[in-house]
Formats: structure tokens, sequence, C-alpha cells
């Protein structure tokens, strides 16, 4: 369950239950008091077990004398933004994001802004055994965030003179508490579609990436009576977002971090805009035209978190779907209300459509992200190997900050261990459907040599 950038497992005696999650909370609370953070917020996404497993990290705070705030049913950044409302540099947000029902997790805060990296959660595990602290036991107060957080977005949000028609999917996830007040206030026509919370989750589980929701956000963005100019979905716990544009197009994580790093660079010539290892050259392309520094790094939110805070960049983002606004105008953590509020703004200063500003970007080929089953235990060993491979093989064209990134004439290739699961993730994109299955077929004749790595790629191109 521990894993390289928060804490996930199954819902169940022997993973995540209430006895153990007052064990982990109680190993971070640990964590916290080495480090003089005395105070934390506690929240949980939409989930049966969530309530339940709130109240075991309370009990596990306040036993280890840490002050809680409790937040109650919440989004992944509200929790976040309460960090900073509240003066509290610790955090036990209860979730396991996107990931399906039957699932829970932790991400946990040292600081703002600031989720646990690889170290830290190393850290945490290895108090889990410890012994319990003597001293006072925290104090408890219920705080209700949410108009505040509203108000926080709406107040930095300009919208211009174009009345936006929006429809929101939230798939009964906790966003829908949250988001139709917020496009409301900014004055689009907004549409609801499963905007209430509803844990058995009778339609599709929240998660941006989910074919099935895509095609129903399509539908009502198409539907006649409604003619939107732009859909958007948002996951469990409101950290990554989907879009689908006027004509009922998927407009994918990077494609709309290239959106927003425009809107930044008309603003701000030569500002850093950070992205992970996955995203698409069209990305690189429009930093570099509008004037902007592209910065890759490691995918992982986390990462690119502190990738961000680090370079004082002002925009930051995952191809997965999570985005990063700071500097003058957000808090530099990952929210997908507030991403959304911004697209929108941009939108309604524009002329064109959406799908008519991004028809205007550079066009590549693009693979899904290709998942090839590979051990845990093996995985890493194994990707470290290849990436020798191919940096010997093409000398000075090979990116290792995350597996390896190979940039071909045509195009570029991708291979990294998921930080989740037991697999392997394969990215292509090139110039022409051609070139990017002869990138393919150069990385499948490296894992063809390790019969660890299943040959049978799930969700793959059609290599015919």
């Amino acid at each position: 369950m521990f894993r390289e950038y928060d804490i996930r497992g199954q819902v169940s005696d022997d993973q995540l239950c209430p006895e153990n999650v007052y064990k982990i909370v109680k190993a971070y609370s640990k964590y916290l008091r080495r480090r003089n953070m005395l105070r934390a917020v506690v929240g949980y996404d939409n989930r049966s077990c969530s309530p339940a497993f709130a109240e075991a990290a309370v009990k596990a705070l306040r036993e280890e004398g840490i002050d809680v705030f409790f937040i109650g049913l919440t989004l992944s950044p509200a929790a976040y933004f309460a960090q900073y409302y509240l003066k509290c540099e610790g955090l036990v947000m209860i979730t396991a994001s996107h990931n399906p029902d039957g699932w829970s997790g932790f991400k946990l805060a040292c600081g703002y802004s600031k989720t646990l990296e690889p170290d830290d959660i190393r850290e945490v595990y290895s108090l889990l055994d410890t012994p319990d602290t003597k001293c006072d036991e925290g104090k408890y107060e219920e705080v209700d965030i949410r108009d505040a957080y509203i108000d926080a977005i709406v107040s930095r949000i300009h919208m211009g003179k174009k009345k936006l028609r929006v429809v929101l999917d939230a798939a009964n996830g906790g966003a829908g508490l949250f988001v139709y007040e917020i496009f409301q206030r900014l004055g689009c026509t907004t549409f609801q579609l499963n905007c209430d919370p509803d844990t058995s989750y009778p339609h599709y589980f929240p998660n941006p990436s989910d074919l099935k929701g895509r095609a129903r956000l399509r539908e009502m963005v198409l539907h006649p009576y409604i003619h939107a100019d732009i859909g958007l979905s948002f996951d469990g716990d409101g950290d990554r977002i989907g879009v689908i544009d006027e004509k009922g197009g998927n407009i994918w994580s990077d494609t709309l971090l290239a959106l927003l790093a425009k809107q930044l660079l008309e603003k701000k010539v030569g500002a850093t805009v950070v992205f992970d290892v996955k995203c698409s050259q069209t990305l690189i392309d429009v930093i570099e035209k509008y004037g902007g520094k592209p910065l890759m790094w490691k995918t992982g939110h986390s990462y690119i978190k502190s990738k961000l805070h680090e370079t004082g960049a002002e925009l930051a983002g995952e191809r997965s779907g999570h985005i990063f606004v700071a500097g003058d105008e957000w808090y530099g953590f990952d929210d997908a209300s507030f991403v959304a509020a911004k697209l929108v703004e941009y939108l309604s200063h524009q002329d064109e459509t959406v799908s008519e500003i991004i028809e205007a970007f550079p066009h590549y080929v693009t693979s899904p992200e290709i998942k090839a089953h590979c051990g845990d235990a093996v995985k890493y060993g194994i990707v470290d190997e290849i990436t020798k491979k191919l940096k010997a093989a093409y000398p000075g064209k090979v990116c290792d900050i995350n597996g390896a990134r190979v940039k071909f004439e045509h195009g570029w290739g991708l291979i990294r261990a998921s930080s989740n699961l037991p697999e392997l993730v394969l990215i292509f994109e090139a110039d022409t459907k051609e070139n990017m299955l002869a990138i393919r077929e150069i990385f499948k004749s490296y894992t063809r040599a390790y019969p660890e790595i299943s040959d049978k790629w799930d969700n793959d191109v059609d290599a015919m």
C-alpha cells in the first residue's frame, strides 16, 4: 500500500480498515511531531468507508497530541486550501482519488502545497511499530471551509464578455458539492450531470480518463437543447480534470496544459512550465512558440508539485490530469475546479471556440498509455537495464529522469515503471501513424528480451 507518492489499498480487513487506518495515521502523527507540526486538517472523499476511516484518523492524531481541524466530506484541493486558510501544515485527506470503489488511501501533507514524497513515505512506514508518545490529547474543531474555498476561486477569475455554456460532470463524486456554484457565480449557463454525491456510483466511477464517462459528457455537450461551449469532468477527490470541446472531441490534459500555458505566456513571456515525461511534443512546441521555458520532469503529482515550487514556475501539469497553477494566481496545488475556472475565463475572452484555438497547435499522432504487466519486484530493475541499452543505442537522445524517453527523427517513445501497479507504461508519438508504429516496434524489440514483461500489451495501438 505504501507507494511512491501516496498510500492506497483495498478496503478489507488485511489492507485498509479502521484499525489499519488508525495505525497508519498514528505513524504519520509521529512523523509530524518530529517536525514540530502539531496541527492537521482531516477531510475525506465520497466513499462509503470514508467516514469511519476519518474517525479513526482523528483518534490517532489526537492521541499523539496533534490538534485536528475536521472539514468532513470535501475535495483534495479544498483540503489543501484549508491548510492555508487555517494556517495548518499537517493534512490527512482520506481518498484513493480515481481508483475504483472498494479502494481507499491517503494524501498526507508535510507543509503548504507539499505532499509526501518517497523518502517521507518510507519514514512513515518505519514508524508503524514505534512506541506511542506520552502527551496531552490534541484539540478538535469542526470547520466548514466550502464557502471560503469557493469565494477564493471566484475572486481570482475575471470573465470576459462571452457568456459560456458549460456542462459539469461530477460522476456522483464530491466535486458536485462545489463546481455548480462556482460556475454559476462566474456567470456561465451551467448544466449538471451526476452532480449529486452518491457512494453507490450508479453510472460510472469519477475518473476523467474513463471513456464511458466521457461518452456521456459528450452527449450532453452536443445535446440540441444545450450546445455547450465546453464539457468539464472531475475525478473523485477533485484534483484531476477532463475536458470535452464544443464538437464533442476529447481535449487531453497535456493539450489543456498547452492552452493554459498560452494564456499564461500571453501575460508573462519567459515563464517556466513544468510537465511530466508522458506529455506530448505539442505542449513543448506551444510553450516555446509563446516564449516560455519547457521543463520536463518525473511523473507523479508530488514530484511535479515539488519541482514547480523548487523552480518558482507558475504552471505545471501531468498527462494524467493533475494541473497546478501557482505564482500570484493560485497556491500551486493540483486543483481541477480552479483549472476549469481558468480555462473558462480564457475562453470567455476569445472569439474562437476551444477547438479552433487547439486546431492552430502543432499536431502529432500519439498512442494511448499502453500497459505491459511486469512484477513490482523486478519492474524498476528491468527499466534501468532497458534505459542503459537505449542510451548506448541512441547516445544523447535519451531523457532518463523517469524511465527512458527516447527522441527520434520523427517522434519519441517512452518506457517507465508504473508507481501504482505491477506494470510498465509505454507511450509513442510521431508526425505520422507509420512513424509512431515504427517507434513502437523499436521498443517492442527491447521488451521481448525480458520474459518478465508480458508480450501482450493492454490498451495497445493497432499495429497492423
